[in-house]
Formats: structure tokens, C-alpha cells, sequence
């Protein structure tokens, strides 16, 4: 069974995912901007939820596909319908992903997969 581990370089705006030690895939994303920066640390995959919807029962289209939520509250990795905005600092502290990378993502880690997030 697969170990796999997930690092997110905020400075080269990338996820990269581990199975052990080895580098499986590398994926562009989109991070916190100066005003609302995404956290540093060590975190770990709570939840997975395709489709999210809003506390008002509509779709969140900033979050697009699919919604990995982290142990820091409110926050997580998470795809987006503006794909423009992948390989920025835009983002309100979460780490956005193009839609087909967040799905695939989602496919491959668990719940308690750990996520280390790093400059």
C-alpha cells in the first residue's frame, strides 16, 4: 500500500507528491497572497469532499471540483474554476489546483495523508 506524503513548495508554487521518498507527480498550484498567506507547517488530509457546496446549499465555484481539507480549520488544497490563478499568490491561504489535478490528487491519498507546507 502506497505511503504517500505531500509537499507544497510556496515559493516555486508547486505540490509535489512522495510515496516515501520517491517523487510520483509534480503539480502547479496557487497560494495565499502577502495579506492572506497560506500557513507554513506540517499538516495532514482530514477530509475529502468532491463538489463542495456552500453553509447556503450552492456550489462554491472558488473551490471547484473537489476539497481536501486540512487540520488547520479552514483551510485546504482544492481545485478552482479560475484556472488563471494556478502558479499565483491569489489565493485567500488555501492551495488551489487545476480541476483534473485536485481530482487526481484526491484519487491517490487517504485521509491522514501528511501535508508539509514549506517557503
Amino acid at each position: 500500500m502506497p505511503s504517500y506524503q505531500i509537499r507544497i513548495s510556496l515559493s516555486k508554487r508547486r505540490l509535489s507528491l512522495y510515496n516515501g521518498s520517491q517523487l510520483v507527480k509534480v503539480y502547479p498550484v496557487g497560494v495565499g497572497k502577502i495579506a492572506t498567506q497560506t500557513p507554513r507547517g506540517d499538516f495532514y488530509i482530514i477530509n475529502k469532499v468532491p463538489y463542495p457546496y456552500s453553509y447556503k446549499g450552492g456550489p462554491l465555484s472558488v473551490f471547484g471540483t473537489y476539497w481536501l481539507g486540512l487540520n488547520k480549520p479552514h483551510y485546504g488544497i482544492h481545485g478552482t474554476n479560475r484556472p488563471s490563478s494556478i502558479g499565483k499568490f491569489v489565493s485567500h491561504g488555501c492551495i488551489r489546483m487545476y480541476n483534473k489535478d485536485v481530482e487526481e490528487l484526491a484519487r491517490l491519498v487517504q485521509i491522514g495523508t501528511p501535508v508539509k507546507i514549506r517557503w
